[in-house]
């Protein structure tokens, strides 16, 4: 049996050697020993992307489970202004981007980021990415267990492993141990759901979702797992997908094409076959032990932090009471509560990282935890010491009320600084927040906005109230930057996985006059105790497109429907060579 030490060592050997490669590589690269192409996959691999502005990279950071320590959220702080002008960004898979890093000082970057036990490996091309959970683990209220160790071991296990190395295409990996799966597992290549039986931890296993331009829902392929097969049944999956996969088009290479193309029963039989295999001959080996950091893993009980104080504002704002009501609750350890910093858009300074590293060192369990809606929670707070951590999310301009409603808005960077983004997406959040920031009326606040900048669905798009994915469209034979508008997608009342309805497309600067037209007509016409989505079905798609019809080809172009959100010069369709969807 390997010690907790050795299994230490050995990753940072792995690692180390990793990196030295990689820096190397990065040299003879710039010395023109490697083409462009030659070049993509090796850098890829390490989470490096290209982004439309040249000379410069995106560096995406993988948080297994969101969980980040203190410790590791002050080293992105540091890397934030030591490579990245002082900025970083959360993504809907828990990881934190980099971006306008210069590729001959990546490597330095990524040797900073292992000292704490963080990696890049992985995070981009065709592997197993950034393994996802529920940021509530271990505190959710209605938890069946904690499902943070199996989470890792996953994460650990699929890490430089050849199998998962140059797999047609990504695949993505959620757990989730709520009654309700917050992780959701319906759009993912595998998602778990802790289950109990017969007194027995498992996982209930569905598998082949995804979105993307064409979404699927995955399906249910174990009832029960133990979880000592949790790495083996994985494996299998994964074979199956290595296999069959479809490595000439990568437009139809993800796991929910060979179900659509083969069908589910193919499919399972298949993976039986794998995993008949593995039991048999061996396969992926579950660890025992993860490295003391990895996923914010630790030996030892961590320790509350109960004595320094922290500065009090002697006048705490109106909007404190509010920021209560919506930012903060219980936990399921008595006396402890879990708050939520509202991070707009996932767009962090390196002053606001230091400073929820602060509060959860001095007044939580040291640990920070990334959500899939781009903010971050902090938990085992005591409530007496509410008002010393508001007073510091103050200083840093994270005390924001409203957290998880309308104007909590997800996006994804898009035409900012990806190759495959349309539209300025963050832009667009920023107008939709203006227009549904102070909305009054309660049920359209608990509503949620979510935009991607191009069909791909970084921002999942597919799961909003109201989604927007950016498009373009040519009127008068000029380029007007548009939105394709959807509506009803989430989670329905019985918790299963629902996507939007497509409406139609409209001019990016007729996106807020066409939700505020929406959600007028939803208070005017919603019946008591209906959620959106079976209001939205009640009314039918038409409905929703005779409202908006105007907007979408206006008989007199005003030169602002020319630009896009945020520009001050005409739209223009301008795309690089796709990294973000490879």
């Amino acid at each position: 049996m390997q010690t907790q030490s050795s299994v230490a060592a050995q990753f940072d050997q792995t690692v180390h050697a990793d990196l030295s490669l990689f820096r190397s590589q990065v040299t003879d690269f710039l010395a023109g020993k490697y083409t462009d192409d030659e070049f993509r996959a090796i850098r890829l691999r390490r989470g490096v992307y290209g982004q439309r502005q040249a000379g410069v990279q995106m560096i995406r950071t993988k948080v297994p489970g969101g969980l980040s320590t203190s410790e590791q959220m002050e080293q992105l702080a540091d890397i934030a202004d030591k490579y990245a002008g002082g900025k970083g960004h959360l993504t809907t898979r828990q990881n934190m981007q980099f971006h306008f890093v210069p590729l001959s000082i990546v490597p330095d970057l990524l040797e900073e980021l292992s000292r704490v036990r963080l990696t890049t490996r992985e995070a981009c091309y065709n592997t197993v990415r950034n393994v996802t959970g529920c940021a509530l683990a271990g505190i959710s209220i209605d938890e069946v267990f904690d499902i943070s160790p199996y989470l890792r071991q996953a994460a650990f296990a699929f890490l430089h492993q050849e199998l998962t190395d140059n797999l047609p295409r990504k695949f993505k990996i959620s757990f989730c141990g709520c009654k309700q799966d917050c992780a959701v597992g319906g759009i993912h290549d595998m998602g778990f759901h802790a289950r109990i039986q017969d007194g027995q931890r498992g996982f209930k296993i569905v598998a082949a979702g995804g979105l993307g331009p064409v979404p699927s829902e995955a399906q249910v392929l174990d009832e029960f797992l133990p979880v000592e097969r949790l790495v083996n049944r994985c494996e299998a999956v994964i074979r199956v997908f290595a296999k069959y996969g479809n490595r000439k088009n990568k437009h139809k290479a993800r796991l929910k094409f060979i179900v659509r193309e083969r069908s589910w029963d193919w499919f399972k039989e298949q993976v039986e076959l794998e995993y008949a295999d593995i039991l048999a001959n061996g396969g992926i080996a579950a660890p025992e032990e993860v490295p003391e950091g990895f996923g914010a893993y630790s030996a030892e009980a961590r320790q509350l932090g109960r004595d320094q104080l922290l500065p009090v504002l002697p006048d705490l704002p109106a909007d404190y009471e509010r920021w209560l009501r919506t930012n903060v609750k219980p936990q399921r350890q008595a006396g402890n509560v879990v708050l939520t910093v509202k991070v707009p858009q996932g767009n962090m300074t390196s002053q606001q990282m230091r400073a929820v590293a602060q509060i959860a060192r001095a007044a939580g369990d040291g640990l920070v935890r990334i959500t899939i809606d781009q903010n971050l929670n902090i938990a085992w707070v005591q409530q007496n010491r509410l008002r010393e951590v508001y007073a510091i999310l103050q200083q840093a301009k994270l005390a924001e009320a409203g957290a998880d409603e309308i104007d909590d808005i997800v996006t994804c960077p898009g035409a900012w600084s990806c190759n495959l983004g349309i539209t300025k997406t963050m832009s667009l959040g920023e107008a939709l927040r203006e227009t549904v920031g102070n909305h009054p009326d309660a049920l359209v606040r608990k509503l949620h906005i979510k935009a991607s900048g191009c069909p791909n669905s970084c921002g999942q798009h597919w799961l909003g109230d109201l989604g927007f994915f950016g498009n373009m469209r040519k009127v008068n034979g000029r380029e007007i930057p548009y939105y394709q508008m959807l509506l009803g997608g989430g989670i329905d009342r019985e918790g299963m996985l629902k996507y939007g309805f497509t409406i139609q497309s409209l001019p990016a600067k007729s996106a807020p006059v066409a939700v505020m037209r929406v959600l007028d007509h939803y208070i005017a016409n919603r019946q008591p105790d209906e959620t959106f989505r079976e209001y939205v079905m009640r009314f039918k798609v038409e409905t929703f497109r005779t409202l908006t019809a105007d907007l979408v080809k206006p008989m007199d172009i005003d030169p602002d429907l020319y630009m896009d959100w945020g520009d001050t010069e005409q739209f223009s369709l301008q795309l690089g060579r796709p990294e973000c969807a490879a």
